[in-house]
């Protein structure tokens, strides 16, 4: 009856589009899991916010992350990253520069790339900044949910990044707030690979 295959196709495009949501969330979850720890030109810090020049909880638990590569010896460099939000005053990545300096990395140590409010804009900062200085390696440093979108987004700029996910952050602590945290980065990825953004 034309009716009922009027009433199928909806139902079929909808299946179809939870299948690939369902393949796109279980990708960010496998890269999640991925740590990867190669010697490289610099580490990378994707910002997240600060509270009154501190840095949240998030940001402290990348920063930390970032620490511990360092001090592992993969890197001698640490790129922070992330713009000045609204109403502040500072940027995320002042703020992490100053943190990580309070932690004993010489300042010469630590690359502020301030230029960028999103996951895109920090990106292409990086790669801009890697390109004026002969810097051919990076890994990225963010919480397991952004992974897969940060391999994605370097892979545009042409910038040879391997990522390795914090452990500690608060994110993680929680499985609800994480699961949700997952579930809004699946629908990203397309928007990625689109090139929409």
């Amino acid at each position: 009856m034309p009716h009922l295959r009027l009433l199928r196709l909806p139902l079929l495009v909808g299946l179809a589009v939870l299948a690939v949501y369902l393949v796109l969330l279980g990708a960010v979850w496998v890269v999640s899991r991925e740590d990867q720890r190669p010697p490289v030109d610099a580490l990378v810090v994707l910002g997240a916010a600060q509270y009154n020049g501190k840095p949240s909880p998030v940001l402290r638990a990348r920063l930390d992350h970032a620490l511990g590569l360092y001090r592992e010896g993969l890197s001698g460099t640490i790129v922070v990253t992330g713009g000045i939000g609204e109403g502040d005053r500072v940027s995320e990545a002042t703020v992490g520069r100053q943190y990580l300096v309070s932690q004993g990395v010489p300042d010469s140590a630590v690359v502020v790339r301030s230029d960028g409010r999103s996951t895109q804009a920090s990106i292409q900062s990086v790669a801009a900044w890697a390109t004026e200085h002969g810097v051919h390696s990076v890994i990225l440093v963010s919480d397991p949910f952004h992974m897969l979108r940060l391999r994605l987004e370097a892979r545009r700029t042409g910038l040879l990044a391997y990522t390795s996910p914090t452990r500690t952050s608060p994110i993680s602590a929680h499985w609800r707030y994480e699961l949700f945290f997952f579930s809004a980065e699946a629908w990203k990825i397309p928007v990625v690979l689109l090139g929409l953004t």
